[in-house]
């Protein structure tokens, strides 16, 4: 069995949208300062950090994106929406800032020679953490889905879909749609991953990507792994 850490790191400053909280990592404590009590001289290292619920490897809860007061929040959804089988669509030929339709998902999964099946986590690989990552083009670059394509993956029923940008659709209009689309048929996505070509080509895997219990959470980080059977 093979773990795969599909999660970007959380770091002080680590990229986040302009809509979203900026992510402050600081020693609180640290070695240099001691403690004691009757002889025993002790010290401890920890850190402050203050970030939104939307930062580095994350998903949406349907709260983030639909007004309905019976939106679930990330406390709420189902644990088994976060332990599945998934595949990998390799999109990594698609160029930067480019729109991708049904076309390009079609052929992705008769590429991989695999099914898209229901309650599947989908991973959409698009070489953009691997072009882009340490520069300003990572939030603002990336490819994305169009509505008919978020429409096309919510038909196969699946329970997520996850990818390396900041946004499921390109900046404006795609992006609001792709999030009405998951409103309206159910399912939610990811962002921020990372380390997706080395899923590509693997067939049918596990995935795992638990959130924390945020309540009331309109989403969550998450440590995503690929579990690979050898």
């Amino acid at each position: 069995m093979q773990l795969i850490d599909l999660s970007g790191e959380i770091f002080h400053k680590c990229p986040t949208l302009p809509n979203h909280p900026p992510a402050v990592l600081t020693d609180w404590n640290t070695h240099d300062t001691f403690r004691e009590a009757e002889g025993v001289r002790f010290s401890i290292a920890s850190k402050y950090m203050s970030f939104g619920e939307h930062t580095g490897s994350h998903v949406d809860a349907p709260v983030h994106f639909d007004a309905d007061p019976k939106a679930l929040s990330v406390d709420q959804m189902p644990l088994e929406d976060f332990y599945t089988e998934a595949v990998c669509l390799d999109l990594s030929h698609v160029e930067l800032k480019s729109r991708i339709g049904v076309a390009e998902l079609e052929a992705a999964e008769k590429a991989a020679g695999i099914d898209i099946r229901p309650r599947d986590t989908v991973l959409l690989y698009m070489a953009h953490y691997d072009r882009t990552f340490g520069t300003p083009e990572f939030m603002t670059d990336f490819p994305g889905l169009t509505k008919e394509a978020a429409e096309w993956l919510g038909n196969k029923g699946i329970v997520m879909f996850g990818v390396e940008a900041a946004s499921p659709g390109r900046p404006g209009k795609d992006n609001f749609e792709v999030h009405l689309v998951c409103r309206d048929m159910g399912f939610t996505h990811m962002e921020g991953l990372a380390n997706l070509d080395q899923v590509v080509g693997k067939g049918r895997f596990r995935f795992i990507g638990f959130p924390l219990k945020i309540r009331g959470g309109t989403g969550s980080p998450i440590r995503p792994v690929a579990v690979i059977d050898e």
